[in-house]
């Protein structure tokens, strides 16, 4: 039986505090992560007069939520165009075979013409 091995945990300070978070992720990523949090937060409490660190957190954290709403919406109407254009792409490219293929058809025919 194998010995469980211990997550690795980074150390971040987000808005002045210090957390030790756990995770078996890219370490460069998690700090980035907590640095754009933190950046956040202090953006926010700048624009505001609390100073109480939760309602500042749940302040960044409904402008967190928004950008990324906003981002999935502007990802799932660009998914939506790149669908209909690969259809329209599909029908022209069908559209091309099919005149190519009866254009052969014609060019195959005309080559079985004998004179007597």
């Amino acid at each position: 039986m194998e010995a469980p091995t211990a997550t690795p945990t980074v150390r971040v300070e987000i808005y002045n505090q210090t957390y030790n978070i756990r995770s078996d992720g890219d370490t460069e990523y998690i700090i980035q992560l907590a640095e754009f949090v933190d950046g956040r937060m202090r953006e926010i409490s700048s624009g505001t007069l609390t100073v109480d660190s939760l309602k500042v957190a749940i302040l960044a954290a409904l402008h967190i939520a928004d950008e990324l709403h906003r981002l999935k919406h502007l990802h799932e109407q660009a998914d939506s165009q790149l669908a209909a254009r690969s259809g329209e792409c599909a029908e022209m490219l069908d559209r091309l075979l099919k005149v190519r293929s009866s254009l052969e058809q014609e060019k195959g025919n005309s080559g079985n013409i004998s004179f007597s």
